[in-house]
């Protein structure tokens, strides 16, 4: 119990420690409360969605909560949802098998099973296809991936944060945007 508690307090205290000396540079009010909002989440093994326009700093806040976090000592990667055609940005979310498909001449692992330990940050979520998103929705109800060509399902320890510069709400209506996925 002295060493869960040791390991607890040395947490905190690194917690501490770059909530004051590594936050993220800004006055204004709102922004602030952004920050404050991120060090309340960042402890928990929640899921967040981060919204807001491009170049608001949607990527500082993600790392921000992450390097807040218990997973800190795990890898931060990211991963830009609308920059990659579907099939290439499910081979790099959930890896694949040698075979799966022409050019994959190896395994692969993903994103998903990379971050273990650490966080995984999916910019542009609003990008993704329907088809992708029914798969984002199995991993983060189950916290497992299925690898393209693989049949066997891979546990995964990954926090999963993500950010868009659309309006969620708005694309669920127009149906672009799962509802189940959006909550």
């Amino acid at each position: 119990s002295l060493r869960v508690e040791n390991t607890s307090l040395k947490r905190e205290i690194r917690r501490r420690d770059k909530t004051a000396a590594g936050a993220p540079v800004g006055a204004s009010r709102k922004w602030l409360d952004v920050l404050r909002l991120a060090a309340a989440v960042a402890p928990t093994e929640s899921t967040v969605l981060v919204m807001g326009e491009s170049g608001t700093g949607k990527e500082v806040v993600a790392r921000y909560i992450h390097d807040l976090s218990n997973r800190t000592e795990g890898p931060f990667l990211s991963i830009n949802c609308g920059a990659l055609p579907e099939g290439l940005l499910e081979s790099e979310l959930f890896g694949h098998v040698k075979g799966s498909f022409t050019g994959a001449h190896r395994d692969r692992t993903g994103l998903f099973a990379a971050a273990a330990g650490g966080t995984l940050f999916l910019d542009e979520i609003g990008e993704t296809t329907p088809a992708t998103q029914v798969k984002l929705l199995r991993v983060l109800q189950h916290r497992e991936v299925i690898p393209v060509g693989a049949t066997d399902a891979q546990p995964i320890d990954t926090r999963i944060i993500a950010a868009t510069n659309r309006d969620l709400e708005e694309e669920i209506r127009r149906g672009n945007f799962r509802r189940d996925l959006f909550y």
